[in-house]
């Protein structure tokens, strides 16, 4: 099945009055690479969507069904007494609202005419009615897990814009993030039709200070022109802007001159 590079439903019209919903992947797309956002964003040209990742879509479901159980009961899951937290899972009538795709939990920044949304994971109350952004992720290598790569920035900032918009929406939020991360690991004996997974429980210190600003830079970069080709999050060329100078390059450098007739 063909992918649709080019969608012009929600495209952003200069000046427009009506809200512009910008989700929290778009805002991770901008801080990548505001071309590539804008071109999304005011023309709806999209990058190639890389494969589906079924098996991370798998484990997410079956992390929500198993910490449900214990929401359900009000409980502590085991992994939260193993590390000593003092919390339980969080109750609340739009908790599968929130973690709809396309839906999610919502503000509309009302300075920018923005409305920002993301669909959260998990979400857990600690003893002091604080609420804690937990994130589902899912892996398979030999060495152990963390989140120390600079890949994963972009992990530390999407529980900080779930943070930012339980803030918004009148949560009282810790500042600890937790990342749940669970590893298939690699079986010496084969596969037989099984996989054993190791979960670790990672605490990140988030710090979402950014957001408001970034909010301000992406109205400004929708109301004004193409940005030039610039860096990536993690430092060089984007690599589809890249791909697609090279690309433009050689096809222009292939086309047959036209001759120009003498008068």
């Amino acid at each position: 099945m063909s992918q649709n590079y080019y969608n012009s439903n929600n495209v952003y019209k200069v000046g427009q009055k009506s809200p512009f919903k910008i989700s929290r992947s778009k805002i991770e797309l901008f801080i990548q690479c505001p071309r590539c956002f804008w071109l999304d964003a005011r023309l709806g040209i999209k990058r190639p969507n890389g494969p589906p990742f079924s098996l991370n879509k798998a484990v997410d479901e079956l992390l929500k069904k198993e910490f449900d159980s214990y929401r359900v009961k009000s409980e502590p899951h085991p992994i939260m007494l193993e590390h000593n937290l003092k919390a339980v899972p969080f109750k609340h009538e739009d908790l599968n609202k929130w973690r709809e795709n396309f839906v999610g939990i919502g503000y509309l920044d009302e300075a920018t005419n923005l409305f920002i949304f993301g669909a959260v994971d998990d979400l857990w109350i600690n003893e002091k009615e604080e609420i804690i952004v937990v994130d589902y992720k899912a892996t398979s290598k030999n060495s152990d897990i963390n989140i120390d790569a600079e890949w994963q920035n972009s992990y530390k900032r999407q529980v900080e814009i779930y943070q930012w918009l339980l803030q918004k929406n009148g949560f009282k939020v810790n500042s600890k993030a937790i990342f749940i991360y669970t590893n298939a690991l690699v079986d010496p004996e084969g596969f037989n039709d099984r996989l054993e997974f190791k979960t670790k429980l990672i605490e990140y210190d988030a710090d979402n200070s950014w957001v408001n600003q970034t909010i301000v830079k992406i109205k400004n970069c929708l109301e004004g022109e193409i940005p030039e080709v610039g860096k990536a999050a993690m430092g060089g060329i984007c690599d589809f802007c890249e791909y697609a100078r090279k690309r433009t390059e050689m096809t222009l450098a292939s086309l047959p001159k036209r001759k120009v007739k003498k008068v």
